[in-house]
This record gives structure tokens, sequence and C-alpha cells, in this order.
């Protein structure tokens, strides 16, 4: 493919970036307490630079937020963006949790013949 001085844009997807299990840990690490690449590095038994690459990740995705303080990164929840993705998921878990209901109704009807 050829790039004639046009640099592409790689758009994360939320839903894949939340699939992950290690992104998963590491928003709930820093939806706790900000922190530094180095402290969540140090919660994971993986190398640093894959803990870098899930960080860029959710970056990107806009679910982390980095703030600089001198020469130090640290890495913020965004509760705004998490709401977006609680918001777009809500009517999904009403209708299921509608269709559950439904069916323990029948379930809780239900007489076997004898």
């Amino acid at each position: 493919m050829k790039s004639n001085n046009y640099t592409m844009i790689l758009r994360r997807d939320v839903f894949q970036a939340l699939a992950d299990p290690t992104r998963r840990s590491i928003l709930l690490l820093v939806a706790a307490q900000s922190m530094t690449a180095g402290a969540i590095a140090s919660n994971f038994d993986t190398a640093r630079p894959t803990v870098s690459k899930h960080l860029q990740i959710l970056t990107e995705c806009e679910l982390l937020l980095q703030v600089q303080n001198g020469r130090e990164i640290s890495y913020h929840f965004n509760a705004q963006k998490m709401k977006e993705v609680a918001d777009f998921i809500e009517p999904f878990r009403q209708m299921w949790e509608e269709r559950f209901n439904t069916l323990e109704t029948v379930m809780k009807n239900y007489k076997p013949k004898e």
C-alpha cells in the first residue's frame, strides 16, 4: 500500500479494547487511582512494552487519558467515555433481563406431564 505522505489514522474500537482481560485489569487499577506506566506495569507479569501497548490502545480509545506532569505521564480513567459505553450497552442489558425474567416465569409455571 502506497502512503503518498498521508498518515494512516488507526481508529481503535472501544469494544475490542475492552475484550482483552489485561486491558480490563488496567482499567480497574486506574479507576481506583491515577498511575504512571511503571506503576501499572508493576502489577503484571508481562514485559513493560506489552503493558505500554495496552496503555496506548486504551488511550487511543479514550478510555484512559494521559496527563503530563513534568517528565512523568500519569494515566487517568475517563469516566465519561466509559459512561458512553455503558449507555450504548444498557438497552441490550434491559432486553436480555426482560427475556430472562420471561423465561423464569415460564419455568416457574411449567408443570411436567405425569
